[in-house]
């Protein structure tokens, strides 16, 4: 059966059917989704605000901070109408439009998460040539191509799927993903696969080699500090190498629950473990550097307690 049977809609399939607990897990997601956007909101407009804070490190922050409100938004607000709805089928377009922007989501996150290494790395290893190398025009130069080659590789990835001629519709996910239409194409894929899997290490290995590095390389410069030293680098880059780990973990979990067999495991495991990086790392980004570092904790503690005298 060919492209035009199924031209119009996929059916996501991942969705339980749970009954009237559709309406409590609906306010558990509205609510974290609420959670993910005031979050990160806060610090965003705290990184603007605070003028000692229009520093690299912070502007970085901002941006990841950004991302997930990118990431969320291309998410949730469907995920949330799916909740309450009794069929699961979204159209060609809407689901395209899904895929580019949870998968620029991701990719921007990584290459954000490089950029802010990098930018550890100059403070701790190079100091004295720190405002040199990480002047206004470079943090905007390298922001700018974070944000640009994610979507340019997502629009020549989304343009290969577009044209695979399709013989099913089912997507076993509770959002659209490429692999799972790619798995849907009458034609063989395994040049698509063996390109695809090739494309995507390299995309892996690169910024994951990139990141590892610079760490290694700060580690060595504090075991050479003093003590002193070591607690001001451990408290501005702990955060960083939080943020890196839980988007490595996520990261994993996504990409080997889309090469396994979901018919075959729990239902409900198979919801959570698909939906860790696009959840995880936007509720815990804004908490760990809003917790983390205390040029933002502070603010953050201004602001609620302005609040609390208010009411």
């Amino acid at each position: 059966m060919g492209n035009s049977s199924f031209s119009f809609y996929f059916n996501l399939t991942m969705f339980m059917n749970i009954g009237e607990y559709r309406y409590p897990a609906f306010v558990l997601c509205l609510l974290l989704y609420s959670f993910i956007v005031a979050a990160n909101l806060v610090i965003i407009f705290i990184i603007l605000q605070e003028s000692t804070l229009h520093e690299p490190m912070y502007i970085f922050i901002a941006f990841l901070s950004v991302n997930s409100l990118f990431g969320s938004a291309g998410f949730f607000p469907r995920f949330l109408m799916d909740l309450l709805s009794d069929t699961h089928l979204i159209s060609h377009s809407a689901c395209l439009t899904q895929i580019y922007v949870i998968y620029t989501y991701a990719s921007c996150e990584i290459a954000i998460l490089c950029i802010m290494a990098y930018d550890r790395y100059v403070a701790v290893c190079h100091p004295l040539h720190y405002h040199t190398k990480m002047n206004s025009r470079t943090v905007y130069t390298i922001s700018f191509f974070a944000w640009v080659c994610p979507a340019c590789n997502l629009t020549i990835s989304i343009m290969t799927v577009v044209r695979l001629p399709l013989c099913g519709n089912d997507i076993q996910k509770v959002y659209c993903a490429s692999w799972n239409i790619v798995k849907l194409a009458c034609v063989t894929t395994a040049v698509n696969s063996i390109v695809a899997m090739l494309g995507a290490i390299i995309i892996a290995f690169i910024p994951f080699s990139f990141i590892l590095y610079t760490y290694v390389r700060i580690v060595f410069a504090c075991w050479k500090g003093s003590s002193d030293v070591r607690g001001k680098v451990i408290q501005s880059c702990l955060p960083h190498v939080i943020s890196f780990m839980i988007y490595s973990i996520t990261s994993f979990s996504d990409t080997a629950l889309s090469r396994q067999n979901l018919e075959a495991m729990n239902p409900f495991v198979a919801v959570i473990l698909s939906l860790e990086l696009i959840v995880i790392p936007p509720v815990l980004n804004p908490l760990v550097y809003g917790l983390k570092l205390p040029e933002i904790r502070r603010h953050v503690f201004r602001i609620l307690g302005l609040k609390l005298q208010k009411t």
